[in-house]
């Protein structure tokens, strides 16, 4: 216990300092990237989203599901794909922008090298996918201004203050947004350490399951829906390939898209993984849902079905932990305190990898 008291403090404080250092130095040049991404975005071009390895695929599609499927009232859907790099010299237009990760680079006429200086490939990864989200919530600020939105700020007001004050001088909208990443950024780091604090005896209890779990022959099961599906296939693929070089462990991301779209239009989307559940789950498995509302029917769905079998069940949830927490219905419930889906799947990732260090690195087996 004490190891893991140690090691939860220590990832806590390397992710504090790296946040500050990363976003103070950088909150400029996302605003001004925010910019020429809105003009080449009203011009007709498009955001393809590349990836290398299996962490940098699932921040690709996370990308893509997020401008594709803006989660902000009132704000309009962005044309993002995810593609591979043959794609992008057989597909790209001259107003269309490219991300890439690892490092984290965007080309929108010009290159923006915009990766984290950080030695934990987890910590980079974690103030990339802040940087990458401010570009999608922050874009549509300029859309405003540019003439081609009359939405506003409409229900989302609260969040972004500064939209329905009349600016017409684009500097002073870069300065506002530049404070907006900054202050983005320091909410995220509070809501880790909430978490990191509220849910650490839940979060090492976890990473106990995990571990015997995996030791005896067991296999992580992981799901969730939409930005959270490209959370459970970026912590599969921790646990199947870290980037630290640690042992490949057993996990399986219930993601393949032939099988939910099969499922979704023949049955219905409450069944999505509980079916998958019924196939895949075998005794001594583990299962990981992730759940920014933390009451979703698909996934409430599947840790029922998860219990009936008789796995063990494992819920990273946001909000006030929703039905799942209030209901107890996952064995082990990590609660990310927050109503802001981007820093709560932020912070959910910081909570991932803690538990993937956990199960290395905080305790025999």
């Amino acid at each position: 216990m004490t190891v893991a008291l140690d090691l939860v403090g220590e990832l806590l404080e390397r992710r504090l300092e790296a946040s500050e250092r990363y976003f103070g130095a950088e909150a400029g040049r996302l605003a001004e990237l925010c910019r020429t991404m809105a003009e080449r975005f009203e011009r007709g071009g498009r955001l393809l989203a590349v990836g290398g390895s299996a962490q940098a695929w699932s921040d690709a599609h996370h990308v893509a599901v997020e401008f594709v499927h803006p989660v902000i009232v009132g704000k309009r859907a962005l044309p993002a794909l995810a593609v591979d790099t043959e794609s992008v010299r057989l597909l790209a237009q001259p107003d269309d922008m490219v991300i890439s990760f690892e490092p984290l680079t965007v080309l929108a006429g010009e290159e923006w090298v915009l990766e984290p200086a950080h030695e934990d490939p987890f910590v980079r990864q974690e103030l990339a996918e802040t940087a990458y989200h401010c570009l999608w919530e922050l874009v549509h600020v300029f859309f405003d201004h540019l003439g081609g939105s009359s939405a506003g700020a409409g229900a989302s007001g609260f969040l972004y203050p500064f939209l329905d004050r009349e600016q017409r001088d684009l500097g002073a909208v870069v300065d506002d947004v530049r404070e907006s990443v900054v202050l983005k950024a320091a909410e995220v780091s509070e809501l880790r350490a909430r978490m990191l604090t509220e849910s650490r005896s839940e979060l090492e209890a976890a990473a106990a399951t995990v571990r015997h779990a995996l030791a005896a022959g067991g296999t992580l099961l992981a799901f969730g829906n939409g930005g959270s599906t490209t959370d459970a296939l970026d912590a599969v693929a921790d646990f199947r390939a870290a980037p630290q070089g640690w042992p490949a462990r057993r996990a399986l991301a219930l993601a393949d898209p032939a099988i939910l779209s099969a499922l979704a239009n023949d049955i219905g989307p409450g069944v999505l993984y509980s079916r998958q559940l019924i196939a895949f789950g075998r005794p001594g498995d583990v299962v990981l849902a992730l759940s920014t509302s933390g009451g979703s029917a698909n996934i409430v769905e599947a840790l029922a079905e998860a219990r009936r079998r008789g796995l063990a069940t494992i819920a990273f949830v946001g909000y006030d932990g929703g039905r799942i927490a209030a209901e107890h219905l996952a064995d082990h419930v990590v609660v990310t305190p927050s109503e802001h889906i981007p820093r709560i799947q932020e912070a959910q990732a910081t909570g991932y990898h803690a538990l993937r260090e956990l199960v290395e690195l905080g305790g025999a087996g």
